[in-house]
């Protein structure tokens, strides 16, 4: 009686049977970049944090470092939230080179599911990055968001008994601890010294990062000087600029903490809070 591995090359050798694929590549554990600022991760992690529902924890952390700088729980994370941890980054550290994430569709399009991602028609995330003259990544596969992975293992090992033993139960409760209380000392535990001591971070000139990283959509200016968005009806107010802005082409903002404006041009002409009510104080804000 002939073998397996024999009978197997003889058909094979027949041309009666192909040879199977390889494997997929060895991964080896990418290393760290040498800076701080010249890579940054965001991801999200979905879990029962505290109390008894679901919440997602986004976390932007520095490659080099696996330094924090900017963590905080929302309902469900999404392009605001995006915003908001590249927002806390930038305020705190400054500009920075790469920005690292997964395919989601707040991050990229994709045409095809489990495909290439188009960068030639960017998300308001993406738009945001290239204002901002920061490379945005795609990661690929599950292991390529390993250091992210890690880090949200630590928090669901530590942060969930935290909370739990703290009593919190409720999302700002549970945002204020995280901010005041965990994050200083994890950072403090779990972050290393970069290889290199000089910072790839570069100060913010010249422009207001808030108006750059929010959602914006053009309008037309209704008859009646309003400007129609998502179900609300913004009202701009008289402006020294000209008299009326009525079929003009103007840019709506809205701030990941649902506030809006309206631009034209360079030119903030109307400030919102999130039910569109006019705001007694109006900014005039260069884009």
């Amino acid at each position: 009686m002939r073998g397996y591995s024999w009978t197997r090359t003889v058909l094979a050798r027949a041309g009666l049977v192909m040879p199977g694929k390889r494997g997929g590549a060895h991964r080896l554990r990418r290393p760290r970049k040498p800076m701080r600022g010249m890579m940054l991760h965001q991801d999200a992690s979905k879990h029962v944090w505290f109390g008894v529902d679901y919440c997602d924890l986004v976390v932007t952390l520095d490659d080099a470092t696996s330094e924090i700088t900017s963590a905080f729980f929302c309902a469900e994370e999404g392009i605001a939230s995006s915003m908001r941890g590249l927002y806390e980054t930038i305020a705190k550290h400054g500009l920075f080179c790469a920005f690292y994430t997964d395919r989601g569709s707040h991050y990229f399009l994709t045409p095809e599911a489990g495909g290439k991602v188009d960068k030639s028609h960017p998300t308001q995330v993406g738009r945001a990055l290239r204002q901002l003259g920061i490379e945005h990544i795609a990661a690929y596969s599950p292991e390529a968001r390993g250091r992210s992975e890690r880090m949200f293992g630590t928090l669901q090992g530590r942060l969930v008994n935290e909370l739990k033993l703290a009593g919190i139960d409720d999302i700002d409760a549970a945002n204020h601890y995280l901010r005041e209380a965990y994050l200083p000392r994890h950072n403090a535990r779990f972050s290393v010294e970069p290889e290199c001591a000089i910072s790839a971070f570069m100060p913010v000139t010249g422009f207001d990062v808030a108006n750059v990283l929010c959602i914006q959509e053009e309008r037309r200016v209704s008859a009646d000087n309003t400007v129609h968005y998502r179900g609300k009806k913004l009202q701009i107010p008289p402006s020294p600029i000209r008299h009326h802005f009525v079929k003009a082409r103007v840019r709506v903002h809205h701030y990941p903490d649902n506030t809006l404006a309206i631009f034209h041009g360079p030119r903030q002409i109307g400030r919102y809070g999130e039910d569109g009510t006019p705001m007694q104080e109006e900014k005039k804000i260069a884009a």
